[in-house]
């Protein structure tokens, strides 16, 4: 009898063994997301919509609004009692948690003895501070922004990185950290060379740079410092913060004298962000080259009737003729060419391209060309005129470039056409120095408590999250 039992109470081990691992299979098997449906090609997404049914949809939608209305009732108990529990930084209390954590962030302002890092260094460089006066003792220490003089500064748009690190902190500044400082130091060197001889032993300064690394590793934000960096000494600085946008979006013709692809309305957007910090300077530059504009197709108005050609007078401006090409759609793509050409013999100031997202022209573009009534061939970014004229790295302009890993363009090979051997670099994670500065930040933010902030907590971070800044950003507060 009792063997009987024990054979029973075996097979019912095995049978719940078995229904749990088909319960772990089922949950981590996850449907296509939206974005992957999103990536088919235009034959797979017609077949996905053929057979797609608005019907099973409302049902669908349907039914997760009442699951998560069940979700959201409190099955007993008190439903403070939770919101309590979650504590000062939970989700629960939504603005009476952020209203006082900003009395509390208020009143630290007026206790200086809290701006204190690791090992009881300060926290905040000086107040005076400016990006050029950063050394390397001011390395992993934070540098504050005014935010409206740093969206002055850079009104082509500020990094998502940025934007997530000043909403997330609720301060406007960021860490100094070495591989910026050296990505400024080789391009200041360049400008203006050193007094004494080099002896050989330090690094090989670069006039083009491509900046390679892990996804979130900050390669966004350390072009964005350089920029504004660069803009402080008074340099004429192109700064295109969304490369992927010259390939992606609005109208495209082929021309037909170049048998490049046309996208006037990119052409005109370019030339309004590169004139609305450096209209000054563009005003006091000559235009060197007056050969007079090609006209092109405009942005769904055709041809222009009665002209082909937009004379350059011989007083003109760089202004003058970023001008041209914003008030006339026919002129705009070859302007964007010309403007390229007319920065490479400008000697007056230092010149400097920085185009973020720029493995994004590598990759094929948003448009298509027909071929026959049922197929069309994927045009490629390098086949655009814009991007052609401003691709290359191969030659004496000083030119920086980072690859975003969060536009899903996929790994590239090592030796890129048109760019020097050389020229790619990689940019670091967060150190572990440096991640220690972050989550003493982080602490001073009140993203996390200090009666739980210890070594052994923020190396967890650090680990867990292998360096990754927005990572670590995110899993601060859940530190216990």
């Amino acid at each position: 009898m009792w063997k009987f039992v024990g054979r029973i109470a075996a097979g019912n081990v095995k049978l719940n063994r078995r229904s749990s691992i088909l319960n772990d299979t089922v949950c981590h098997f996850s449907p296509p997301t939206s974005a992957a449906v999103g990536t088919l090609s235009p034959s797979l997404d017609h077949v996905h919509r053929s057979f797609s049914s608005s019907k099973s949809t409302k049902s669908s939608i349907t039914k997760t609004k009442k699951s998560e209305g069940k979700k959201s009732k409190p099955k007993g108990g008190d439903p403070g009692a939770a919101g309590a529990e979650v504590g000062e930084f939970g989700a629960a209390g939504g603005d009476d948690l952020e209203a006082g954590r900003a009395k509390r962030l208020a009143d630290d302002e007026k206790i200086p003895s809290l701006d204190v890092g690791p090992n009881g260094r300060p926290l905040f460089t000086p107040k005076d501070t400016t990006l050029s006066q950063l050394s390397h003792k001011d390395i992993g220490s934070y540098f504050k922004f005014d935010e409206a003089a740093l969206k002055a500064v850079l009104p082509e748009g500020l990094a998502s990185g940025i934007e997530d690190e000043f909403n997330e902190s609720w301060r406007p500044a960021l860490l100094v950290r070495k591989s910026f400082l050296a990505l400024r130091d080789n391009f200041s060197r360049i400008a203006d060379p050193p007094m004494w001889p080099s002896d050989g032993k330090g690094v090989k300064l670069k006039k083009q740079i491509v900046l390679d690394g892990p996804v979130k590793c900050g390669k966004s934000i350390a072009l964005a410092m350089l920029v504004h960096w660069a803009r402080d000494e008074g340099w004429l600085v192109l700064y295109v913060p969304k490369g992927r946008d010259w390939t992606h979006g609005g109208y495209f013709y082929k021309n037909p004298h170049t048998g490049f692809w046309d996208t006037p309305l990119q052409a005109e957007n370019i030339l309004k962000d590169f004139v609305k910090f450096n209209e000054s300077r563009l005003r006091e530059l000559r235009c060197k080259i007056h050969d007079p504009i090609v006209l092109g197709e405009g942005a769904g108005v055709g041809y222009l009737k009665g002209a082909d050609t937009m004379p350059i007078p011989e007083d003109s401006t760089l202004y003058d003729l970023v001008q041209m090409g914003i008030k006339s759609t026919h002129a705009a793509v070859n302007v964007v060419v010309r403007l390229r050409k007319e920065l490479s013999v400008v000697k007056d100031v230092p010149v400097l391209i920085v185009i973020d997202q720029y493995n994004s022209w590598f990759t094929f573009s948003e448009f298509e060309e027909p071929v026959t009534p049922r197929s069309c061939r994927p045009i490629h970014a390098r086949e655009l005129t814009t991007v052609n004229a401003f691709r290359s790295m191969m030659h004496e302009d000083m030119m920086v470039g980072a690859f975003s890993h969060s536009t899903a363009v996929g790994k590239l090979r090592k030796d890129l056409p048109d760019v020097p051997v050389d020229a790619r670099q990689q940019f670091p994670r967060y150190s572990l120095d440096e991640a220690e500065a972050v989550c003493y930040y982080y602490l001073r933010q009140r993203l996390v408590r200090r009666e739980v902030f210890t070594e052994e907590n923020w190396k967890k971070i650090y680990y867990l999250a292998n360096g990754n800044g927005a990572e670590m950003r995110w899993l601060v507060p859940f530190m216990r």
